[in-house]
């Protein structure tokens, strides 16, 4: 009996001594960081930018006499290359972004066709146009989507010819309205590039060319635009 009391205290004795260096052990464990929190990159279209563009485009022009007869002459549409620049400014708020834009063209859209009622070619031409728009989009992080609209302004030139001589022309300035829609894509920090449908709706006006005749043309402007744009200012925001 008294053996076995021995036992159990050097057996308890023994216990005690191993729990400060069990205690000890787990205090020493090492201490391990918890890993960064991720951050995602998001670009930003805000702030003002400027660029070029250059494409293609077609102008409807119907004509129809008002004097010295009044008869329907015809239609033809003018064609041509355009190149020219933009500036603009755009905020952004969540994923909708706005923004006000000045665009101005170069332009060669020229066609003709022989009149119904005097045998003359009518040809018309435009050699510029300008636009003044408005513009809302969705932003899908570096893609947006927008949609335009504004105010146009047209250099025109008309001419009555015959046998390949221009015996009479006008020339005008003629103000209408714009409506577009745009794809743009960021491909890097602060450059974006982008394509352009526009539609330049024009008011019918009487041009006359003097000694000869009147004649009402009406005009409007369909073009598809390739654009390139640089922004100012930093390229993306941060989200955590």
């Amino acid at each position: 009996m008294k053996k076995n009391l021995l036992l159990a205290a050097v057996s308890l004795v023994a216990l005690s001594a191993a729990a400060p260096a069990v205690a000890a052990d787990l205090a020493a464990r090492p201490y391990t960081k918890a890993p960064p929190a991720m951050v995602a990159a998001i670009y930003d279209w805000s702030g003002f930018y400027i660029g070029i563009n250059g494409g293609g485009g077609s102008a409807h022009s119907s004509w129809d006499q008002r004097a010295p007869f009044v008869a329907g002459e015809g239609s033809h549409n003018a064609t041509g290359g355009t190149v020219g620049g933009q500036i603009g400014y755009r905020w952004q708020s969540g994923q909708w972004v706005f923004g006000v834009e000045g665009q101005g063209n170069w332009a060669d859209f020229s066609g003709d066709n022989l009149s119904a009622v005097t045998g003359f070619t009518n040809r018309s031409k435009i050699d510029s146009f300008g636009l003044i728009t408005g513009q809302v989009g969705y932003a899908w992080n570096n893609v947006l989507l927008y949609v335009k609209g504004g105010a146009a302004v047209v250099g025109t030139k008309n001419e009555l010819r015959f046998a390949g001589v221009t015996f009479a022309s006008n020339s005008d300035t003629r103000w209408g309205g714009t409506v577009g829609a745009g794809l743009e894509f960021g491909f890097a920090p602060n450059w974006s590039v982008g394509v352009e449908y526009n539609h330049i709706f024009l008011s019918d006006k009487d041009i006359t060319f003097a000694g000869v005749q009147t004649d009402r043309i009406k005009q409007d402007v369909d073009m598809g635009l390739v654009r390139l744009n640089y922004k100012f200012g930093g390229p993306i925001i941060a989200k955590y």
